[in-house]
């Protein structure tokens, strides 16, 4: 059953957070689709992704570099999982119908958005309403996530 995990953006904008997940997400072995919710946002943070950080390489592509499935982080504004992803990060409102594919989902989202912010208590809720592990995340003040409530868990998992 995948396990929905909502980050709450607050101290740094998606383009400071998303990068530094996608290489812990990277970092354990796992591939990644990221799903955004315009063409011209995948081709922005296709180029933030090489640019971010100088002395680093995350390895990752979209449908215009092709070999989607040698990718391990792909961004996307569809509902797919060309490479194989066991992890599926959603962000700027983007929806997936069926996230049944992946092991966990990540919605990242805007706090200092209103409207995001009621989306993602949406999204909550409706995860909320069947049996699906969630758990709910904030930045602290250096950046980092803080785990803050948790629902659907079993006594034993960590």
């Amino acid at each position: 059953m995948t396990k929905h995990s909502f980050y709450h953006l607050q101290r740094q904008p998606l383009e400071a957070a998303l990068p530094k997940l996608l290489e812990s997400v990277y970092g354990a072995g796992l591939r990644a689709v990221v799903q955004v919710s315009s063409p011209e946002r995948v081709k922005d943070l296709n180029k933030l992704l090489w640019t971010y950080d100088p002395g680093g390489f995350l390895p990752h592509g979209t449908k215009s570099d092709g070999e989607a499935a040698d990718q391990p982080i792909y961004l996307t504004t569809a509902n797919e999982n060309p490479n194989g992803a066991s992890v599926l990060v959603l962000v700027d409102g983007a929806d997936a119908l069926d996230v049944s594919a992946y092991d966990r989902c990540l919605y990242m989202f805007d706090g200092n958005d209103p409207a995001a912010l009621e989306a993602a208590r949406e999204r909550w809720r409706r995860c909320a309403e069947g049996t699906a592990k969630m758990s709910y995340w904030q930045q602290s003040a250096q950046g980092g996530w803080q785990e803050k409530a948790s629902a659907n868990a079993d006594e034993n998992s960590q």
